[in-house]
């Protein structure tokens, strides 16, 4: 007997909610606006900024010290934030750091005592070995909160060892009876419903029933598992919010069987299937060859279904783009029903070809033009009295590693004013979000007034304003040279309300594809699993909009010079949008 555990899609969920615009909490360093007594303006501070000033210092110190502060000065600091301290203690764990996470759970349990605070608690009692005491606090978790499935799996762990999760490949083949599976989509819809702030903006109740019902009727006595995933993508990339989803339609790669797959690269470029790489078809296929259907499906109608199950925020297409040609050797295979076999029909081709079945993996397929190893990086273009700036994330936070981007940031545009650049590219493609932050930090720096960030930051248990939210002045250092920002559909989160800022302040010169988002982002998460099938997903609970509210919402934010590559581009890998760019510094 085998069972289901959640840890891949628990895995995805954490990592997505770090990416989330804004984590719709309380995570700044200096965020909620109160007035005391005497109805003086307090700024409440970071509670686990203050305390992370003592990181070089015993564990027992810090906590000590967070108990003097809340004593002495309750309204100073941002006491109330869980998820915050929560976070900071993950932080160590991750770190195998077990100790220091344990006291910092243990804190936690005694300030809150909450069904999260007793899970925390129990995984940092199972990390040291404890399993009697972690089961423990995992089954107070699950009585306080009984939707806690983490906990409940935990707990099927420690009582049943014997019991071995499901390996991917047999997630897939699992069938469930139609009426398990029809209930579980009805309850996939309805928590989206219920949860989701802005369910409508992109689509009509009457389509997403619609939608629904569809997916109800596809379902048969013999649909399996990986099947009903994919059923369920559909839905919820009805609604476009890049922020609710399954852990983008990688954990359906991963368990579909390698038999089954698409066996040979493609890329999707201005309408046209290419072939990049025909795998152990290369007797019969060579790269560039356009393929016109898959199975008698042209590729047209083929990519139209595929890009129904695809997530993307607003009506913007090039994330789904690049998503497909990601995992077009899994997607393929989802969306013509699984075959056994497959024949394409190539351009110019007299007759179909029957292509072999895939003896290796083909997918996912990463195909990252820049290079920047450590995510930030900063190279001077010496020939173009220009610097090159590349930002591929602002996955960094006050509970964890913000500092580490402020000192980048700050060093980089000492260096850049030292050398007296006065040409900036700022390279933010491939850049899926992370905080506020981060992205505020940088903009300090290219402003030349005042300006707020957040139109709206509206979010479950908000207590105040958070950082965005009051005015950002800019930094006495700042660039007052020529900038050129590169961006691609991959631009997510975060990175939109940053281009939008970008785009309505008319910072630079944007150059590339559509971005992936825009000012309008639905973030955060709530973590969710079906009851029937263990399927595990989230769905965006709150509401974050930048102060560009005259940009359109459906929109990711557009270039000023729209430039992509070709397919000779893509099989010699040659980076258009950078050589453009440098091609305006001449």
């Amino acid at each position: 007997m085998r069972m289901y555990l959640g840890k891949y899609s628990i895995y995805c969920m954490i990592v997505f909610c770090l990416t989330s615009c804004g984590m719709g909490k309380n995570n700044q360093t200096m965020d909620t606006s109160i007035k005391s007594n005497g109805g003086d303006k307090i700024i409440r501070a970071s509670i686990i900024q203050k305390i992370k000033e003592l990181d070089h210092k015993p564990v027992e110190e810090r906590i000590a010290l967070y108990k003097k502060l809340k004593k002495e000065s309750p309204d100073a600091y941002n006491f109330e934030n869980e998820d915050e301290i929560t976070m900071y203690g993950y932080g160590f764990l991750w770190a195998d750091k077990i100790d220091e996470a344990f006291a910092i759970f243990q804190l936690i349990v005694d300030e809150f005592g909450s069904a999260n605070a007793y899970d925390s608690l129990a995984e940092a009692y199972l990390k040291k070995g404890d399993r009697d005491v972690a089961l423990a606090n995992y089954e107070k978790s699950l009585a306080m909160n009984p939707d806690n499935f983490n906990a409940e799996d935990q707990i099927a762990l420690i009582k049943y060892p014997e019991i071995k999760p499901l390996t991917p490949k047999e997630k897939f083949g699992k069938v469930y009876s139609p009426e398990q599976y029809k209930t579980d989509l009805n309850q996939l819809a309805n928590s989206m419903l219920k949860i989701h702030p802005n369910v409508f903006k992109f689509i009509s109740q009457k389509n997403f029933t619609d939608i629904v019902e569809k997916c109800k009727s596809q379902i048969t006595e013999n649909t399996k598992f990986g099947e009903f995933s994919y059923l369920c993508n559909k839905i919820i990339a009805s609604i476009n919010c890049a922020h609710t989803g399954m852990g983008g339609l990688y954990p359906e790669n991963e368990m579909l069987p390698q038999e089954l797959k698409f066996p040979i690269q493609t890329r999707w470029i201005g309408n046209q299937l290419y072939v990049i790489d025909p795998m152990n078809n290369s007797d019969e296929l060579k790269p560039k060859d356009e393929i016109l259907a898959i199975n008698g499906v042209p590729v047209a109608t083929l990519i139209d279904d595929i890009y129904q199950h695809i997530v993307a925020q607003g009506m913007v297409k090039t994330t789904k783009n690049h998503t497909f040609n990601t995992l077009s050797s899994s997607l393929i295979p989802y969306s013509l029903g699984l075959p056994e076999k497959y024949s394409i029909t190539l351009k110019g081709a007299q007759k179909p070809i029957v292509l072999r079945k895939s003896e290796k993996a083909v997918g996912p397929y990463w195909d990252y033009l820049q290079y920047c190893e450590k995510q930030l990086c900063l190279e001077f273009l010496d020939d173009k009295n220009a610097a090159l700036l590349t930002i591929t994330s602002f996955n960094y936070y006050s509970w964890n590693n913000l500092q580490e981007f402020v000192d980048f940031i700050d060093q980089s545009f000492k260096e850049i004013k030292e050398k007296g650049v006065q040409n900036l590219i700022i390279d933010v493609r491939y850049n899926s979000g992370g905080s506020q932050s981060s992205a505020i930090h940088l903009l300090k720096y290219l402003v030349d007034k005042p300006i707020i960030y957040y139109s709206k930051a509206d979010f479950p248990g908000k207590m105040g304003k958070i950082e965005g939210e009051e005015v950002i002045f800019p930094n006495d250092n700042g660039y007052n040279g020529k900038v050129l920002f590169l961006i691609d559909g991959i631009g997510n989160s975060t990175t939109g309300h940053f281009m939008s800022l970008v785009k309505v302040l008319k910072l630079g010169t944007i150059i590339g594809e559509e971005l992936g988002s825009n000012q309008f982002c639905s973030a955060g998460s709530t973590s969710c699993r079906l009851k029937n099938t263990k399927l595990n997903y989230y769905v965006a609970n709150n509401t974050h909009i930048s102060t560009a509210t005259s940009l359109p919402d459906e929109k990711g934010i557009l270039p000023d010079h729209f430039v992509s590559q070709n397919i000779d581009d893509v099989i010699n890998r040659k980076d258009v949008v950078k050589e453009f760019a440098l091609g305006l510094l001449k």
